[in-house]
C-alpha cells in the first residue's frame, strides 16, 4: 500500500522485471548510435542519394529505438496506481498509454469506476517471470455480469494466496471491514529513477482522497 485511511486507499502495481534489460538496451544503442553518426560524418555521401538514404536511415532506426528506452526508464510510471474511496464507493484507475512509436505522445488516462459494478478475477498465466498470478477487476454494466472493462489489480503479488488476500482485503476495505494497515509485502522493485512518474492531475487528487460534499 501507498496509503491507508478511513477515506481512501492506494496500492501500487509495480512490474517487478525488465528494468534492468531497458538500461542495458539504452547504453547498447548509444554506442551504436554514436558510431553510426560518426560513420555519417566520416564518408562524404552528399553525391549519392542511395548511400546517405542507407546511412541515414539506420541513425534514425536507433535515434527512434533509444528515445523509445530513454522515455521507458526515466518517465514511465512506476507503480501506476489503483485507488479505492470507500466514501464515494468510487475506484480510480491510473493508466499510461504506452506506444510502440517514441515519438507518439504517451498520455496518462484516469477511469473511474463505481465499486458496485467491480468483479474480481483470478487469472494463471504459465510461463511469466511473475509467477503468472495475477487479478483483474472486470467493470460490467450496472446490475449485470456483461464486462465493458478490465484492468489489473496486480501484476505480480507472489503466490496464489497472496493474490486471494489482495483481493480479500480490497473487498473489506470498501465495505469498511477491519483490515491490516502495514502491508504484508513491503520490497519495491528498483526502478533506478530519478523523477516522480505519478502524478494524479489535481481535480481527481481532491476527489479521489475526500468524502462526498468535501470538494
Amino acid at each position: 500500500m501507498n496509503e491507508i485511511n478511513d477515506v481512501w486507499m492506494e496500492i501500487p502495481r509495480y512490474v517487478n522485471y525488465g528494468w534492468g534489460g531497458l538500461w542495458f538496451s539504452l547504453i547498447a544503442i548509444l554506442i551504436v548510435l554514436f558510431f553510426s553518426i560518426r560513420l555519417v560524418f566520416i564518408i562524404n555521401a552528399a553525391s549519392d542519394l542511395l548511400l546517405l538514404f542507407s546511412l541515414y536511415l539506420p541513425v534514425f532506426v536507433f535515434s527512434s529505438f533509444f528515445i523509445y528506452c530513454i522515455r521507458r526508464v526515466l518517465f514511465e510510471p512506476r507503480g501506476a496506481p489503483v485507488r479505492f474511496n470507500r466514501k464515494r464507493q468510487k475506484v480510480y484507475v491510473y493508466e499510461y498509454q504506452r506506444s510502440v512509436w517514441p515519438w507518439k505522445r504517451w498520455p496518462v488516462v484516469i477511469k473511474v469506476f463505481d465499486w458496485a459494478d467491480i468483479q474480481g478475477e483470478r487469472v494463471q498465466l504459465a510461463g511469466h517471470a511473475d509467477w503468472g498470478h495475477r487479478i483483474y477487476c472486470a467493470v460490467c454494466k450496472p446490475g449485470t455480469y456483461e464486462v465493458v472493462d478490465r484492468f489489473v489489480l496486480a501484476w505480480t503479488v507472489g503466490n496464489l494466496r497472496d493474490a486471494y488476500g489482495l483481493w480479500s482485503h480490497c473487498c473489506h476495505y470498501m465495505e469498511a471491514r477491519p483490515v491490516p494497515k502495514n502491508p504484508l509485502l513491503t520490497d519495491k522493485p528498483a526502478d533506478w529513477t530519478p523523477f516522480r512518474t505519478v502524478r494524479w492531475p489535481s481535480d481527481v487528487e481532491r476527489e479521489s482522497t475526500t468524502a462526498t460534499g468535501m470538494m
